[in-house]
């Protein structure tokens, strides 16, 4: 693994392996690529928050001055410069947003753009490596809380100075306030910190919960056909509601520790304050400072709220953050089983022929072999069969003279199609999904249609092939989503095509034409179809029986059967 992915020279896009070392190393990543929006919401936060920090000065310095009879003129210019002073801040505060919006927008750009890259290279192994829900859930909930970290430092970088730029002055003005403010503020502020852990655990909890709730809802959608058909609707009814009281309690939770936070930070800098206002009332009292300081330091110290819970919010909002990105990280860690060979070797040119020592099943180049096996081992097996790292054992699977798993996997991708029940039909139109962003002819349309037996399907949508489809295919019945994705796998026209039970959903009529124009077009071309419909059998070139009891990685001794 390399840490290409914290390269700042280079966008998601280019990014050649995703490596993430953890949570904080990868908002640091989204800082070093593009840091500038980041340094002018600092700027203009500094610059927007200084104002409302000199504003209580200026004011107390104008009282002091009206009251030692110096004219109107003094009183004019603090009052002028006072008006400045709001004036730049509002200018300020105008740019801050666009500028905090900015790095906001950027943090979830980048990790949108991240995740989908990652689940694109992830390909088939996402499946099996995390819950369906994980991904969506990150791509909502994990995306928007990394965004409002970005959003927040600005003002967090503006409140630190406008915090430090007080102190000074009331330093300056009187040293026993100064010193109070310079140790209440930082007192107050590390008074929150014990409350973070807790905060962080929780919301770590209500983010798994979230994750299995999301997962859970998406498996009900997708087989709704199947539950209303079983009559297990209520059963997986019960089974979420539960779920999401899960959820529910796991939120109070997190929200109570959030109020908690949230009382902290109105409490501990309302604590100092009372505290500076009391000191000052006996400073002016004794009169060691004059009425105009008093108010200025009044003012100072009510001001001196605003810091402390943006910091607060700061604390709160990295610390969300910080889950976020480490379930973003978890996401980036995974590895496809699927690794590009240092050295990989060329396919042969024309029709492909495919062994695999290991089971017993040869398909020779140009042929149809019909495989009969246990259904449970049919998906292993068409994995084993087209995608390299899915099977075991010292004898590879071989295309041609070259092992699977030292083809060029972009080769093997053009060359080889596995297609299955578990395939998905995404939303869009009839012809997009056919086509899958490739240039067909509508010939080869037509054809691919034809021998699917899915031209009827098309011609019932309303729009025909520009008729739009729903993720999935959710409108369709099983059979005619079938044979969409078998058309879909013909249409592409691969050198090699694995099919696993492409009629197990179709009636018996539908099942011969689709099983005869099928063996009519892949004539020339190697095909390997895992069923155990005798409608199959009676077109192969070649037929395999499997045992239940063959075991990857050794040869099936019941296997060879040729018809």
């Amino acid at each position: 693994m390399t840490n290409a992915l914290f390269d700042a020279s280079v966008r998601p896009d280019d990014v050649p392996e995703a490596d993430a070392r953890g949570p904080w190393a990868y908002l640091w990543w989204l800082v070093r690529i593009r840091p500038w929006p980041l340094v002018l919401a600092a700027v203009l936060g500094t610059v927007w928050m200084a104002p409302l920090a000199l504003i209580p000065l200026i004011i107390g310095r104008a009282i002091d001055e009206a009251g030692h009879g110096s004219g109107q003129a003094g009183l004019y210019l603090w009052s002028l410069l006072a008006l400045g002073l709001g004036l730049v801040q509002a200018a300020a505060g105008a740019g801050l947003i666009q500028a905090a919006v900015g790095a906001e927008a950027h943090a979830l750009s980048y990790t949108h753009r991240v995740l989908v890259r990652q689940v694109v290279r992830l390909g088939a192994t996402l499946r099996g490596r995390t819950r369906s829900g994980e991904v969506a859930a990150s791509a909502a909930a994990d995306v928007e809380s990394i965004g409002n970290a970005f959003e927040v430092v600005g003002r967090t970088i503006g409140a630190v100075v406008a915090a430090v730029l007080v102190a000074v002055a009331l330093t300056v003005t009187s040293p026993v306030l100064g010193l109070a403010v310079l140790i209440g503020v930082p007192a107050a502020v590390l008074g929150i910190g014990p409350l973070l852990r807790p905060l962080q655990e929780r919301d770590e909890a209500q983010r798994e919960q979230m994750g299995i709730a999301t997962s859970q809802a998406g498996d009900i959608v997708a087989g709704l056909r199947i539950l209303r058909g079983i009559g297990g609707e209520a059963g997986f009814a019960e089974r979420f509601r539960r779920t999401s009281q899960q959820v529910r309690r796991a939120g109070e939770s997190a929200g109570r520790m959030e109020a908690w936070l949230q009382a902290a930070g109105v409490l501990l800098p309302g604590l100092v304050t009372v505290g500076i206002v009391w000191l000052g009332a006996r400073l002016a009292l004794n009169g060691t400072i004059t009425a105009g300081e008093l108010i200025a330091f009044y003012g100072a110290s009510a001001f001196l709220t605003l810091p402390v819970s943006t910091a607060t919010e700061a604390a709160e909002t990295l610390s969300l953050a910080k889950v976020a990105a480490g379930r973003v990280c978890a996401l980036l860690r995974l590895v496809p089983e699927t690794v590009r060979p240092a050295d990989p070797e060329p396919l042969p040119v024309g029709a492909l022929g495919l062994t695999d020592a290991g089971t017993g099943i040869t398909a020779e180049a140009g042929r149809l072999t019909v495989v009969t096996a246990p259904a449970d081992r049919t998906g292993r097996l068409a994995d084993r069969l087209t995608r390299p790292g899915a099977g075991e054992g010292p004898a590879p699977v071989r295309l041609g003279a070259v092992p699977l798993d030292r083809a060029d996997p972009d080769e093997l991708r053009s060359r080889v199609l596995r297609s299955g029940p578990s395939d998905t039909l995404f939303s869009g139109t009839v012809r997009e999904e056919l086509t899958a962003g490739t240039a067909r002819s509508g010939q080869d349309l037509d054809r691919a249609l034809f021998a699917a037996d899915a031209a009827d399907v098309v011609d019932a949508l309303p729009g025909g092939l520009d008729a739009r489809l729903d993720e999935d295919g959710r409108t369709l019945s099983g059979g005619q989503r079938q044979r969409l994705l078998l058309a879909r796998a013909l249409l592409a026209a691969p050198d090699v095509l694995v099919l696993e039970d492409p009629t197990s959903s179709v009636d018996a009529h539908t099942e011969a034409r689709i099983v005869d124009r099928v063996a009519a077009l892949r004539a020339g071309r190697t095909t390997v179809v895992f069923s155990d419909s005798p409608l199959w059998r009676g077109v192969a070139d070649r037929e395999l029986r499997l045992g239940a009891d063959t075991a990857p990685g050794s040869p099936d001794r019941s296997a060879g059967v040729p018809s």
